[in-house]
């Protein structure tokens, strides 16, 4: 999964990079993604698989503070990009003839860098929290990285504050864009129902598809991860933790993996450029 999921990544990014046919908002914001999901798949796994290799899981502080940072701020990042693809539809569909217009490329760079910076500033005061802290009951972090609620869960003291704040930041995190994501497939729908011709109703559909069930798939395992009950979690807490374990195996590892697939496997531009680079490679060789 960790060379499938790098593999066609970087696949995503080359194409879009040295094919001029995917020089459009779309592509640029979906070489954005593929940057995200490669960073966060080799932040988290890269660790991982090394531990199962050479056998030694220790971790210094620092460095676990560092890849906690860097997981949460690629995470919220990433929910930012879905963020501004699902808008980038919705200009599309309902705004088509001003479309050049305002997704110009300044603009797109514009949202791009915003995404970048407000997911790594947005987790950086709780990380500096935790990273100040030097009372832990254990230096055993039950988990296959440092994730922010397993670290948390070792603190010593009354620490309803700061599992307060994480839940409130993580609500607000999750929040925000899932309704910037999910309200522009709204007029997106309803534009769509408009349209008199069942061809381009089903076309209008098609192009919109992939982004979501990339989002689906993204908020389905976070909301498992974080944001089930209190009661729930503390029902069987062994079990608990596996669970927590699966669902960020498959959020770290499974959906990186299948993004590549979501957006070519059904993307004629995508296979046009593949064969385009194929025969160009072929031709020279």
């Amino acid at each position: 999964m960790y060379v499938f999921t790098l593999g066609g990544n970087l696949t995503i990014l080359l194409l879009v990079c040295l094919d001029y046919h995917l020089h459009t908002p779309m592509y640029f914001f979906l070489a954005n993604l593929s940057i995200v999901d490669m960073s966060s798949t080799f932040t988290t796994l890269h660790g991982t698989l090394i531990n199962f290799i050479i056998g030694d899981k220790t971790i210094h502080f620092m460095a676990c503070m560092m890849q906690m940072y860097i997981f949460a701020g690629l995470t919220c990042n990433e929910l930012l990009i879905l963020m501004v693809m699902s808008y980038y539809r919705h200009v599309a569909v309902c705004n088509s003839l001003r479309y050049h217009a305002i997704m110009s490329h300044r603009v797109c760079t514009t949202l791009a860098i915003m995404c970048w910076l407000v997911g790594f500033i947005q987790v950086l005061p709780i990380v500096v929290v935790l990273s100040t802290i030097t009372c832990y009951r254990s230096n055993v972090v039950n988990h296959f990285f440092c994730e922010p609620l397993s670290l948390q869960k070792l603190l010593c003291g009354y620490t309803y504050y700061l599992e307060l704040s994480i839940y409130i930041n993580g609500v607000f995190d999750a929040t925000c864009p899932f309704l910037l994501t999910f309200l522009p497939y709204l007029f997106i729908i309803a534009t769509i129902l408009k349209i008199r011709s069942e061809t381009g109703r089903r076309k209008a559909f098609y192009t919109c598809s992939s982004h979501l069930t990339v989002v689906i798939l993204l908020y389905t395992t976070l909301v498992f991860q974080y944001l089930r009950p209190h009661s729930m979690i503390n029902l069987d807490s062994n079990k608990s933790i596996n669970s927590k374990k699966l669902f960020s195996l498959f959020n770290t590892a499974a959906v990186p993996m299948l993004n590549p697939i979501i957006y070519s496997l059904k993307n004629r531009d995508v296979k046009s450029a593949m064969r385009r680079r194929l025969l160009f490679c072929k031709s020279t060789s």
